[in-house]
């Protein structure tokens, strides 16, 4: 009953973090409705479009923080094993930060696509692994400008990781697919565009293809 309630505890403080909007409160002290430009999205993607790489850059900081704060919190709150499961805690804490994040109540359940705090999530969880997955986004975001294929394969790539070198502790590389799996399903409009070749690189001036994104 009490490792119950403390994972209720978890998952509630876990998505109200995730809730802060990192893209929404930079654009409003800036006079701008992220929700009403570029791509709508509240995510540091959109704000790197609309508003230019600092701002981008510190989105995504910002997100990646409240990410690595739940995971923290999880971690102390439900330390160890729990229900079975090594680092539960910090697997729920990341799980509800992302969902905050991706449906936050506040905004009408409209939100960014996680990819920032997956990456945090990642990272908190295997360092070095999460790390490289993070340099893999990079040369990716460098090599292709295509934000949406560099954070795919972020996943992709670490699911593929942990799966391999983890194949007995399911619940670890089960995580790993199911960060993949959320980030492929937030992207599949992307996944449209990019088959129709109508997806915008970094650089590019937003278009009506950006509406629907």
């Amino acid at each position: 009953m009490r490792e119950c309630l403390l994972s209720l505890l978890i998952a509630v403080i876990s998505y109200l973090l995730g809730c802060f909007s990192t893209g929404l409160t930079i654009s409003k002290l800036r006079g701008v409705d992220l929700r009403k430009v570029g791509s709508k999205n509240t995510g540091a993607s959109n704000v790197l479009r609309v508003m230019g790489l600092k701002l981008g850059v510190l989105t995504f900081i910002g997100d990646f923080i409240k990410a690595m704060l739940a995971c923290w919190i999880g971690s102390l709150i439900l330390p160890g094993t729990t229900f079975s499961i090594p680092i539960f805690g910090t697997i729920l804490a990341g799980l509800f930060a992302i969902i905050g994040h991706n449906w936050p109540v506040f905004y009408g359940f409209k939100g960014g696509k996680g990819v920032a705090c997956s990456a945090a999530v990642i990272v908190f969880i295997n360092p070095t692994w999460g790390l490289t997955a993070m340099a893999l986004w990079i040369a990716l975001v460098f090599i292709t400008r295509y934000i949406s294929i560099a954070s795919m394969s972020m996943l992709l790539f670490y699911a593929v990781v942990i799966c391999i070198l983890y194949p007995a502790q399911w619940f670890l590389w089960g995580f790993a697919v199911a960060l993949l799996l959320l980030c492929v399903w937030r992207h599949l409009p992307n996944i449209k565009r990019l088959l129709n070749g109508t997806e915008n690189k970094i650089g590019q001036k937003a278009t009506a293809a950006d509406e629907t994104k």
